[in-house]
């Protein structure tokens, strides 16, 4: 008798169904402002194409009014003129995403129609309260011809009630795939499980696909992302060298190295990874990675920032940090 978990696969089988989404730049951006050079964005996008990589996210669409251009890069507002002058006409079977955050974005204003834009596909992050203006983002996105999908983020803090309505919501709309974000860090694979059945089953009842995108406070991301793979999430997002805000995310060098699909070639990610191009944002001052502060907003599911702000202090006092993280209780 063949089970629910078989037909949906195991951590040795292989869907054609799966699709990588590689979101260096975006998530990576958060590390440094978003000051990528284009021979870096070029060379990237060039590993990622022959690497059989699905989905190459390129940054936000932000708000220029909210944002102020100068203290950041291009990346952070993914204008449509930057991206086709750097990468020019995407003539590879690898497709560009964009992220937009609601109360971020200026969609009606900055987003165009699918065929004057060179992105494919829009993901749309938002909280648990602001899932109807995630859907109004949708439902435009939409109309104007991309692929959609949906990130609810900072799910570890949210009741299962307030999930359930919000897939509920996100069930009716017409986004293509609801994302699970582990934004803290704090999920452990018997929990990911749990959610990953619950996301699965709102998106069997609804025709949605499901993804992942997990951080690495607790060296967990790969493995949540793995478990969720078993599970029959297809949608999986990673970065190479783990490179994102805080401790980062699931590496791409690591899931191309599991996933048992022939299209996807390890090698293209190692040979990017040789030239240098990591090494040198952390020798020009980026910083990510599994470090101490991140473990602890992970274990106490907090959001980074008080970590982010420990790291930039300098600070050394890491008992003390627990205790600040302890009378947040």
């Amino acid at each position: 008798m063949t089970t629910k978990r078989e037909e949906t696969g195991t951590l040795l089988s292989c869907r054609s169904a799966i699709r990588v989404l590689d979101a260096t730049l975006r998530d990576g951006g958060l590390v440094n402002e978003f000051r990528f050079s284009d021979p870096f964005v070029r060379a990237l996008f060039a590993a990622n194409a022959v690497a059989g990589v699905d989905y190459m996210e390129l940054g936000y669409k932000s708000d220029a009014d909210i944002f102020d251009r100068e203290k950041f890069g291009k990346w952070k507002f993914c204008r449509e003129d930057d991206v086709f002058a750097v990468l020019g006409e995407n003539k590879t079977d690898m497709k560009l995403s964009c992220m937009a955050d609601v109360g971020r974005c200026n969609f009606a204003r900055d987003i165009c129609d699918r065929g004057s834009s060179p992105f494919d596909m829009y993901r749309i992050a938002t909280y648990i309260n602001t899932i109807p203006a995630a859907v109004e983002m949708i439902e435009y996105c939409e109309k104007k011809g991309y692929e959609t999908t949906v990130n609810i983020m900072a799910v570890s803090r949210e009741t299962e009630k307030e999930l359930s309505i919000a897939l509920e919501m996100l069930g009716k709309s017409p986004v293509r795939a609801i994302y699970i974000v582990d934004s803290y860090g704090s999920v452990y694979p018997e929990e990911m499980r749990v959610l990953a059945a619950k996301y699965l089953e709102a998106g069997a009842k609804y025709g949605k696909e499901i993804g992942i995108h997990a951080h690495n406070n607790q060296n967990l991301a790969f493995a949540n992302t793995i478990e969720c793979t078993a599970m029959g999430v297809n949608y999986l997002d990673a970065t190479v060298d783990g490179m994102g805000r805080g401790a980062g995310n699931c590496a791409l060098e690591l899931l191309l190295a599991f996933l048992k699909n022939p299209k996807y070639k390890l090698i293209h990610i190692l040979r990017f990874l040789e030239q240098g191009y990591m090494r040198a944002l952390r020798e020009e001052g980026a910083v990510w990675g599994y470090d101490l502060p991140y473990l602890l907003t992970g274990v106490y599911n907090r959001h980074p920032s008080s970590a982010i702000r420990y790291c930039r202090d300098g600070r050394t006092d890491i008992v003390a940090f627990m205790q600040e993280l302890l009378d947040q209780e």
